[in-house]
């Protein structure tokens, strides 16, 4: 369920609002136990998720370091080796133009 929470902070480029919203939408779903809330309690999810948002943001924006950005790809490109060392290499979607 939290698969999509990825570290986010020092990237280059830095992390996006819908980046830092996606976190912020699984960390809730985790926290409530389930992925859609009934209509209920639709409106607390919601305004939960934003309330993270906002935190999760001000974090981001509020740490400092003195080590050098890292490189999206380069990270990318590690996470899909350990995958394929994990669970084989991806099999290409009908259309998919990487190689």
């Amino acid at each position: 369920m939290c698969r999509n929470i990825r570290t986010l902070f020092n990237f280059d480029p830095p992390a996006t609002d819908e980046e830092i919203r996606a976190a912020s939408v699984q960390f809730v779903r985790k926290l409530a136990g389930f992925t859609k809330p009934s209509a209920a309690n639709e409106a607390t999810f919601d305004q939960a998720i934003d309330e993270v948002s906002g935190v999760a943001r001000r974090l981001i924006d509020s740490l400092v370091t003195s080590a050098p950005p890292r490189d999206r790809e380069e990270w990318a490109a590690r996470a899909r080796a350990r995958a394929a060392e994990r669970y084989g290499p991806r099999a290409p979607a009908s259309g998919d133009q990487r190689r």
